[in-house]
């Protein structure tokens, strides 16, 4: 091959085309230079368009909405039930309460009991009895270890049925909030147990939610009701250490192993 190149001389271009075809075969089908580049001088460019505004909340765009969903309001007070017993079909049917569809538990127990006993909602393998599936076995431990059964407490659920995810600030909008509170009145227990505090306590207005872990008492009318928050008996099955815990506080709640 000559030294000076020469495009018309054959063994040039035959040599030249070797070179390419080399190169392509190993992948470098572009040309390249040395030269450096400011990639990032665009973007330090002033911008003389204003900054957009923040994204709103999800919830307050979906509020926005002409389609979306109206909140179930439960109706006025003065038409809720004034007795316990007027209370339970009440609960089992009115249609703000829970989604449609749901199976209902009412709560059970007497009028005054020693123990009111609060659950967020039944659990989701509870039969046709409120707290009656895994939770409720850990419930009867637990009420055995007290001194007590379920015969001597008041068993209830601030929501009643099984709502998966449940939008809790949701519910406190559609009343449910002070539908417990005016449960609790009508019950009347001397003392109240919560099972699951955050999410009775987002019904009850408290922000942030585990403010409710500092609750010592409902007031309503009359005197307060002594209250005591505690996990939720899924969070004691899946974690056993919660339950030393709680006996500890129960034990300094009561004064003694019984109530």
């Amino acid at each position: 091959m000559p030294d000076i190149a020469n495009a018309e001389n054959q063994h040039w271009r035959d040599a030249v085309t070797a070179a390419l075809d080399w190169w392509r075969d190993a992948g470098v089908d572009h040309a390249f230079v040395d030269a450096p580049q400011d990639w990032l001088a665009e973007a330090r460019k002033p911008k003389d368009a204003a900054q957009p505004a923040p994204m709103k909340p999800l919830r307050e765009l979906v509020a926005e909405r002409d389609d979306s969903p109206k909140v179930a309001k439960v109706g006025a007070k003065t038409d809720w039930p004034q007795t316990l017993e007027a209370f339970v079909p009440w609960w089992l049917a009115e249609p703000a309460l829970a989604p449609a569809g749901l199976m209902r538990l009412p709560p059970v127990g007497a009028q005054g009991a020693d123990l009111m006993i609060l659950a967020p909602m039944p659990s989701a393998d509870d039969g046709d009895a409120l707290l009656s599936g895994r939770a409720g076995r850990l419930l009867d431990a637990m009420l055995a270890a007290f001194g007590l059964d379920r015969s001597s407490t008041y068993l209830a659920s601030a929501v009643p049925a099984h709502v998966p995810m449940a939008d809790w600030q949701l519910l406190k909008e559609s009343g449910l909030g002070d539908v417990l509170l005016h449960h609790i009145a009508l019950a009347a227990p001397k003392r109240l147990l919560i099972l699951g505090a955050s999410g009775i306590s987002a019904l009850l207005g408290n922000d942030p939610p585990n403010l409710a872990q500092s609750l010592r008492a409902i007031n309503q009318e009359g005197p307060p009701i002594p209250a005591l928050p505690a996990w939720d008996l899924e969070a004691m099955l899946q974690r056993p250490a919660l339950k030393a815990g709680f006996w500890s506080r129960w034990l300094d709640w009561t004064g003694t192993e019984t109530i």
